[in-house]
């Protein structure tokens, strides 16, 4: 893994957004961003194509010439979600990174929210009321975006309220919406996490078996107004059901001793 050579100041914050034939709501989404983020911090944004086929190559071209902050990552070959987010992630330059999906559900709008619950639990000292089995309170590693109102249809959102129910029950992980693309993460804590395909799902239960914190913010969700979804209901159910086997076993195989050193005499 290397880190990005760069003589310029690091940013404060990285937006990462893989995109896999999205040409048609990039532009808009990369336009909202830009327009949310550059009056408050200094931001970079940092876009995975992941094997497009259509257009989105030009359209990223196009807007780089209006967005210095955008740099361009590239897959030759469509590698999926998860590979994307690590690629992108590996690159950042900020010690905190803002996720969100290339297809505009997610609000830009949203991101100073995570910023400010962020700061908020570092301020208070934690992100809720639990401690550790050692009775220590460990840093915030994740903040999540909570889609409460759900735009899409119902058959997703049915698909979806079940997976969530049937992976807390089994990992135990408090999160209600696993799902949402718009997520705030320290990248440390996501460069110490195992990789596979679609860990981008298992993102809070990962984050708290590392012994980091997890929180949950409502978030606002729009509907998808161009192009269509890259999964089907069954394909995310069969996917996740054998995924979901291995991050439990992950899980229970943790180990994670307390330790302290002695002082000298």
């Amino acid at each position: 893994m290397t880190e990005p050579a760069s003589s310029e100041p690091a940013p404060l914050l990285s937006v990462v957004i893989p995109v896999h034939d999205e040409a048609d709501s990039i532009g808009p989404l990369l336009a909202e961003i830009v327009a949310v983020l550059r009056p408050l911090l200094a931001f970079e944004i940092i876009v995975i194509d992941d094997g497009s086929r259509d257009a989105t190559s030009a359209r990223l071209g196009e807007c780089r010439l209006a967005m210095p902050e955008l740099r361009i990552l590239r897959h030759a070959a469509c590698s999926g979600q998860s590979a994307a987010l690590c690629s992108g992630i590996d690159a950042a330059r900020a010690d905190w990174i803002v996720t969100l999906d290339g297809d505009g559900q997610n609000d830009p709008a949203d991101i100073p929210r995570l910023l400010a619950a962020r700061d908020r639990a570092v301020e208070s000292g934690h992100a809720d009321d639990r401690q550790t089995d050692h009775g220590q309170r460990t840093a915030i590693g994740l903040v999540c975006g909570w889609r409460i109102h759900r735009l899409d249809p119902a058959s997703k959102r049915l698909a979806s309220r079940i997976a969530n129910a049937v992976r807390r029950r089994m990992l135990h992980d408090d999160s209600p919406d696993t799902g949402c693309g718009l997520k705030l993460i320290e990248r440390r804590a996501f460069l110490a996490l195992p990789r596979f395909d679609h860990m981008h799902r298992y993102l809070p239960a990962l984050i708290r078996r590392a012994g980091r914190r997890t929180l949950d913010i409502p978030v606002g969700h729009r509907p998808r107004v161009v192009g269509r979804s890259k999964y089907g209901n069954w394909q995310r159910a069969w996917v996740g059901l054998f995924d979901l086997i291995g991050v439990a076993w992950l899980i229970r195989r943790t180990l994670r001793p307390h330790v302290e050193e002695v002082p000298p005499p």
